[in-house]
């Protein structure tokens, strides 16, 4: 294993208790916000769990997976279908990717005082 996650997530709830125990608003917060999404229930906590695993691995948050992999295996969540919103994220990301590339491509154009050439191709 890479990282001991059991360790670690101990390591992260404590420093969340810590925060929580310095501002408890910034806490509460947080949960109104999870909270929120779990309302309508139309998903179900283990799609709700899936969907964050993936988004935690998007937004590289080490202590949202330990936290919501945990939580999607105690929902019911299979290695297998872990994997399949982990490739999911990772098609995403590879697709934000490519899109961004076609900005980095506009600017290109623009800073090299060529912005129109693109309109003429076209």
């Amino acid at each position: 294993m890479m990282i001991d996650w059991n360790e670690y997530h101990a390591q992260v709830l404590s420093g969340i208790a810590e925060i929580g125990r310095a501002n408890v608003d910034i806490v509460r917060g947080y949960r109104t916000l999870s909270d929120a999404g779990k309302k309508t229930d139309l998903l179900g906590p283990k799609v709700r769990e899936l969907i964050a695993v993936a988004v935690a691995v998007i937004v590289q948050c080490d202590g949202c997976i330990a936290v919501h992999t945990e939580a999607a295996l105690k929902n019911g969540a299979t290695r297998e279908e872990i994997l399949e919103a982990l490739s999911v994220a990772i098609a995403v990301k590879a697709g934000s990717a490519l899109i961004y590339s076609t900005r980095a491509m506009d600017a290109v154009l623009a800073k090299s005082g060529t912005g129109d050439e693109r309109e003429q191709q076209a």
